[in-house]
């Protein structure tokens, strides 16, 4: 009885230890996340496999890093300056991820700070280089598109090789100085007038070419009707009209051959 105590204290703590060992053993990686395993005495393998979300079995005593591996957001304002020199502020949002399958890669050369390390410097100085080849009338009216896809592209070129997938840059808003604003505004204001005037003098010059096609037509129409019109024309077309009057049923005189060019005067009951 006494030896129960002292046989039974060390099974108390093996099966603590294999509690500790197994609880440790069990990673669990959330939806959008996946882990890199780093291994005691060995590191990272930048060529194993992430560990995918759900259960992972790894051994105690190595560690799991998670990564989030869902598209993110960030928000970047930069201060760039235009082809002309002047301070131009963008204020953009950039759609990016880490590439799944080059996690141990991404954090055995670039680690968790990547985003800080890699992808912001790179968009800034895309954004320099493509705004610094533009007007800030370009900016602010008919480029900003053109802008937006060259950013996008020329980041693109140096982040594809960093093991991050970038989905797209956004520009949200352009500001510029004061001053230019206004200039840029009064003068997109002046040439929408002039269109606008210019569209309504083409309009009416249509149009009066139009009504021009169309009396002329009326009057060479007119002119060929009054050459086709010969007295014995109208002679048959006047009896023609007298059978149909003659054959309808309202009361009639009709005294033939009595008008002046020999056709019928039809005379009524009154």
């Amino acid at each position: 009885m006494e030896r129960l105590p002292k046989i039974g204290l060390p099974i108390i703590i093996a099966i603590i230890v294999l509690f500790v060992l197994v609880t440790k053993s069990i990673v669990t990686i959330d939806s959008g996340y996946a882990g890199v395993l780093y291994q005691l005495g060995g590191g990272v393998d930048p060529d194993s496999d992430p560990l995918g979300e759900g259960i992972n079995f790894v051994a105690p005593w190595n560690s799991v890093i998670e990564y989030e591996v869902r598209q993110q957001e960030i928000p970047e304002k930069m201060s760039v300056l235009s082809s002309n020199g002047l301070d131009i502020k963008l204020d953009a949002s950039v759609l990016y991820q880490p590439k799944y399958s080059d996690l141990p890669r991404l954090h055995k050369e670039k680690g968790k700070d990547y985003l800080q390390r890699v992808l912001q410097p790179a968009v800034r100085s895309a954004a320099r280089s493509v705004v610094g080849r533009y007007t800030p009338e370009q900016l602010y009216s008919t480029k900003r598109d053109a802008i937006q896809a060259e950013i996008y592209e020329e980041t693109k070129k140096i982040v594809e090789d960093q093991y991050i997938q970038l989905n797209s840059i956004l520009i949200r808003d352009v500001t510029l100085p004061p001053t230019i604003k206004d200039a840029i505004e009064r003068k997109l204001k002046q040439e929408q007038e002039s269109l606008e005037y210019e569209f309504r003098l083409v309009t009416a010059q249509k149009e009066a070419e139009r009504q021009r096609i169309e009396a002329k037509g009326k009057a060479d129409a007119n002119k060929i009707l009054s050459a086709s019109l010969t007295d014995k024309i109208l002679q048959d077309k006047g009896i023609e009209a007298t059978i149909k009057l003659s054959e309808s049923p309202n009361s009639k005189v009709i005294v033939i051959g009595s008008g002046d060019s020999g056709m019928p005067i039809i005379l009524g009951n009154q």
